[in-house]
């Protein structure tokens, strides 16, 4: 073989070395580094955009939780506002009413009552006023009654103490009671009498009941005293 032949045969296979080489070369880039490289760098792109979104969307939920429960405890608090309003409302009204029914009361009067005068025994120179509802209503007894004994011109004192805490009201049929000391136990009050009539007035001091006394009279002295109305005897003769 020639020189010149050798030389053109190494030439060849140079050239076939170079170009497999950069063939090579070629591949490697675009398998190692390229691609691999840019399907990383999208893949962590996304990763890193997706933790933004989904903190973007709780922050919105938790905004939105949020306000929905500031929302329904505003409503409550409207309802409950609403609530005590109405319930006070009621509530006056109801007053309103307490007060309307106190107006319609009567006091009693002869033209519906019976009056009766009784002596006892205990307690020593008492006298028991009874007054019954002969009427179809209900009726109080105000204040306490002013007996005058015949021809007296005065009124005899209150005992203030047995005021009673409420008025006595009598429902048809029933009883209201009052005492009156006659007399000093003792025999030491003056200016005594006997009277034989007796004249009670109500409170509206118009007209007066006459109950009968005994034939004989009561003996009357200047320790003369009335109670107040009340609604038992026992509480009437405890004066």
């Amino acid at each position: 073989m020639s020189a010149r032949t050798r030389r053109t045969g190494r030439a060849r296979l140079l050239t076939a070395a170079a170009l497999a080489a950069a063939a090579l070369t070629l591949t490697a880039c675009q398998d190692g580094e390229g691609v691999h490289d840019e399907g990383a760098s999208a893949a962590s792109a996304s990763a890193s955009a997706t933790p933004t979104s989904a903190s973007t969307a709780g922050s919105e939920g938790s905004s939105s939780s949020g306000n929905s429960a500031a929302g329904k405890n505003a409503s409550t608090s409207v309802h409950s506002s609403a609530a005590a309003k109405s319930s006070g409302s009621t509530g006056g009204k109801g007053a309103a009413g307490g007060a309307g029914s106190g107006s319609s009361r009567t006091r009693c009067s002869t033209s519906a009552t019976r009056t009766t005068a009784t002596v006892v025994s205990r307690p020593l120179n008492h006298l028991l006023l009874t007054v019954t509802n002969t009427g179809s209503k209900n009726c109080d007894l105000i204040g306490y009654p002013a007996p005058r004994f015949g021809e007296a011109q005065a009124v005899p004192p209150v005992f203030e103490a047995s005021k009673p805490q409420a008025v006595v009201t009598l429902a048809p049929g029933e009883s209201g009671y009052a005492s009156v000391l006659l007399s000093s136990a003792d025999g030491s009050g003056a200016n005594g009498y006997t009277a034989k009539s007796l004249e009670v007035y109500f409170n509206d001091g118009t007209t007066a009941a006459r109950p009968p006394l005994p034939a004989k009279g009561v003996h009357v002295d200047d320790s003369l005293r009335v109670s107040y109305w009340q609604s038992t005897l026992d509480d009437a003769l405890a004066w």
